[in-house]
């Protein structure tokens, strides 16, 4: 029986009329990634660059998230032809490449997504997930469709380098990183400073200037607002661990008399 894959990101980007707002799943538990998916959000991050998550989690996390409307987005650890080829073929259809600093880069990014003569992505579509062991007619023709590239601008490097990099044909968007680019800057752990929203103001214009859609890290609410009233099509407002580690503290906070502050720093 024929098989059909959901929109990609990038064809929600192009049907969406405002900008569409996710979040970060980093803690690598199918459980909790299901209970995001769940939440109402346009679209979710599975992030396999600063979390414990394995080709076997994400695999697990991409299955639970398959029976909910919302848009799962995988980030791979670095732009690695290899590690792309397994997350594609795990089913991952929208992939986000970190670290992304020249037009050189995101050509190679493209290439890592796409089957000969177009790019170097390794033919296993019949083994694989990605092509529902060959119960998508036309995967192998089609895959270019099936799926989406976001690349990912963190450098000072990857500042100047924007329009470029937007340019690159099959890049489908491009993801604002402020962590990683306020540290690039000499402004480590200020992603509000004046200079790094500056910054990732310019690459608003020089990706939107290509045409291409623009997406940024910003887990501040006013951040948030700020780089939505700016143009951003894409904003993930927070991630799984942080939103616990946050919560548990307001609880802590609540019902713990701060007396008891020197006890449990001393275990």
């Amino acid at each position: 029986m024929p098989l059909h894959l959901s929109p990609s990101f990038r064809e929600q980007l192009a049907s969406a009329d405002r900008a569409l707002i996710g979040m970060w799943a980093c803690s690598g538990s199918p459980l909790v990634t299901e209970v995001a998916a769940g939440s109402g959000l346009d679209w979710l991050l599975i992030d396999m660059e600063h979390s414990s998550n394995t080709l076997e989690s994400t695999l697990l996390q991409l299955q639970v998230v398959a029976a909910y409307p919302i848009t799962p987005v995988v980030r791979v650890p670095s732009n690695d032809t290899v590690v792309i080829k397994q997350v594609l073929d795990l089913g991952a259809q929208n992939l986000i490449v970190p670290m992304v600093s020249s037009a050189e880069e995101a050509r190679a990014a493209v290439a890592a997504t796409r089957y000969p003569p177009e790019g170097v992505r390794g033919v296993g579509s019949a083994l694989a997930r990605s092509a529902r062991w060959n119960r998508v007619d036309g995967y192998l023709q089609d895959s270019a469709r099936h799926t989406s590239l976001t690349v990912q601008i963190e450098t000072a490097a990857g500042v100047e380098a924007a329009a470029g990099i937007a340019a690159v044909d099959g890049v489908d968007a491009v993801f604002v990183g402020p962590s990683d680019l306020s540290a690039s800057m000499g402004l480590l752990g200020q992603q509000t400073h004046p200079d790094v929203v500056s910054a990732v103001e310019r690459v608003f214009a020089a990706v939107k200037t290509a045409g291409t859609p623009v997406g940024v890290n910003a887990f501040d609410p006013s951040a948030a607002d700020a780089y939505i009233a700016a143009g951003a099509d894409f904003v993930a407002v927070g991630a799984d661990v942080a939103m616990l580690a946050r919560a548990s503290e307001a609880l802590a906070a609540r019902f713990i008399p701060a007396s008891d502050d020197a006890t449990r720093a001393s275990y």
